[in-house]
Parts: structure tokens; sequence; C-alpha cells
């Protein structure tokens, strides 16, 4: 049986990074999916694994042959989201992993409107500028910019199935992993998945 997309969304230093990587921790079912992006690598970032960087020539060539499930320009920078990787991936039966913004996460929802979807929000503004501060990734103007976009960000978390709130990383981990165990218990996965012992239930001999 093919395994379930999920989708994860927030707002720049909301803490959804350290949450999939929590969550890939503790559940090996996932596969995370890596998206293409033209921007460059920050420190300690390695191709392949955090993303896999190209030009934007290359960007946009593997757009115009179609090559992306998603793809969205963010901060001036655009990302992408392989289509064949995730089919194939999903025909395994693996639980697919999309950490994207609000634009893929409808781009997404179109194609494949059973998909779980999950918007992760920070306890506070203030708290999310700290985070953000933290980080050290981005300077002054950048950080202004990430905040500037949290309310269109936000507006858009009703169009998400969950919707956590990561105050205790711990605590957020814990409701993330419940979707997705939830989400592998739904009927039609595990109908298919179990017929055979249906039918000796429905059928004993």
């Amino acid at each position: 049986m093919p395994g379930n997309l999920l989708v994860i969304s927030a707002p720049s230093g909301a803490g959804k990074t350290s949450l999939v990587h929590a969550l890939l921790n503790i559940n090996p079912q996932i596969d995370l999916s890596i998206s293409y992006t033209t921007r460059n690598p920050r420190p300690g970032e390695i191709d392949g694994k955090a993303y896999n960087f190209i030009t934007r020539e290359i960007f946009m060539e593997m757009m115009g042959r179609g090559e992306f499930l998603e793809c969205a320009e963010v901060y001036g920078n655009f990302y992408g989201t392989s289509q064949s990787w995730i089919t194939q991936q999903n025909a395994r039966g693996r639980d697919i992993l999309l950490e994207i913004d609000w634009q893929g996460a409808a781009q997404v929802r179109r194609l494949f409107p059973n998909c779980v979807s999950i918007f992760i929000l920070p306890p506070s503004l203030a708290a999310l500028e700290q985070r953000l501060v933290g980080r050290g990734k981005d300077n002054a103007e950048v950080i202004a910019r990430r905040m500037a976009a949290v309310r269109e960000d936000v507006a858009h978390v009703a169009e998400f199935d969950y919707v956590i709130i990561n105050d205790n990383l711990n605590e957020a981990l814990r409701e993330l992993n419940a979707v997705v165990m939830s989400a592998r218990l739904k009927s039609t996965l595990q109908l298919a998945t179990y017929q055979d012992l249906i039918n000796q239930l429905q059928n004993p001999e």
C-alpha cells in the first residue's frame, strides 16, 4: 500500500526544521523529501542533505520539463519538490514528508487531496523574533523581511488539517508524531493492508 504524504509548513523561525529532524529520529518509516533550491547554502548545510542546491537556470529547465510536484519563489529564491522521487517512494509504502511553505502546500493539496497537512505556529510573535535572531543565520534586513511575512503565512493556517503550537519541543514532537501515527490508522489504509484478516474474520471456516 502507498504511504502517506505529510506536508508541514510554518512561518520562518517557528521551529519547523527542528521538529522535522526530531520526528525523523523517532519514526524511521518516514522519508524526508529534499527540495531543490536556487539559494546559496548556509554555513554547515550540505548539498543533497539540507537541500539540492542548483542554479536558477537549471531550476527553470527542470520546471519547464514539469519535474516539480510543487515549486514557489520565497524571499527571492526558488524552491521545488521532485515529483518522480515522491511517486517512487510513496509506491514503496513509505511515508513522505514535505517541509514546504504554504504556497507549495496548496499546490500539493490540489494534486493529493488526501495528504496530511500540518501547520506549526510559534507561541508568540516575540518568541518567533527571538528564535530568528538566535539562529544567527540572517542579517537584520532578512529577519525584518521574515517577520513582515509572518502575517501572510499565518493567514493560511485554516487551510491545514492540523495545527501545532511549538512552545515546548518535546510536547510539540509528541503531538506531531501522534498525527503521523493516526494517519497510518485510517480505515482506507487499514482495510487494504489487512484485507486477508478481515476476510477471515468475516468468513470463518
